[in-house]
């Protein structure tokens, strides 16, 4: 409860943001238990469930950090770009599940293009400004955090910008399977392939970086080197699961 407090008062919109988030994941996990509509092979309301959480758990990291910057970044304008920006990805993703219809890769008309071209261009966006804010996390000093932790969430932010624009790699195939097309067999849930290659892993992997190295940092590592050496090991194994990807062989295979 301490936690939430906390984050609450360091960045109320995007913790209200989360919430939301969450809130309609747990609409999106039901909706798969009740719905039998599919896309793509797999039921419809995983993609949005899975979108849903991962805004949720971007909008309570980025809270958390960007409070430590203080004023030199206007929290707020940016607070209101992601709000608005991949609010308005969750509410496509959502409607186009209820549909039936893919909300990513979908160039069947005009409009749809338009849109996913929209959804890549707020995504993108997104990315740079966490980019920008990594760059702020670079260029100023926190004598008030450890050392290890600021390294942490720079090297974090780092992944994060690498791997979220690794998802062109997927965007520019209009595919995330490589050696067949979408809707094989995958891992319950996540669906990545346990036949091809599967570019969503190693984005999964990356971007998760923003939450993972600081946690080990901070509550175990809780050392400079150790952080700089757990952050190149991460970053290693995210490359070297894209390139197997890319040579179409499964992260797991059945």
């Amino acid at each position: 409860m301490l936690f939430i407090e906390a984050l609450k008062q360091r960045n109320y919109p995007l913790f209200i943001f989360g919430v939301i988030n969450l809130l309609l994941a747990l609409l999106f996990l039901i909706l798969s238990r009740v719905s039998d509509i599919q896309v793509a092979g797999t039921n419809a309301w995983y993609k949005p469930l899975k979108f849903a959480l991962s805004i949720a758990t971007y909008s309570f990291t980025m809270g958390w950090y960007v409070h430590y910057l203080g004023n030199t970044i206007n929290i707020q304008l940016y607070n209101w770009a992601v709000i608005i920006l991949l609010g308005f990805e969750i509410v496509y993703i959502g409607l186009q599940a209820g549909r039936g219809q893919l909300s990513h890769y979908n160039m069947s008309t005009p409009f749809y293009s338009g849109l996913y071209v929209a959804m890549a261009l707020a995504a993108s966006i997104v990315t740079l400004y966490t980019a920008y804010i990594g760059l702020l996390f670079f260029s100023q000093s926190f004598p008030a955090l450890p050392n290890y932790y600021v390294w942490a969430i720079r090297l974090g932010i780092l992944l994060f910008v690498i791997f979220s624009f690794e998802g062109f790699v997927m965007g520019s195939r209009l595919s995330h399977t490589i050696g067949a097309p979408d809707g094989g067999g995958g891992i319950p849930f996540l669906n990545w392939s346990r036949q091809y290659g599967d570019p969503r892993v190693a984005h999964f992997m990356g971007m998760h970086a923003l939450q993972v190295l600081p946690l080990l940092s901070y509550y175990i590592l809780k050392n400079t080197k150790l952080t700089f050496a757990v952050a190149v090991l991460y970053g290693i194994m995210a490359v070297y699961v894209l390139l197997q990807a890319l040579n179409g062989k499964p992260f797991i295979s059945r």
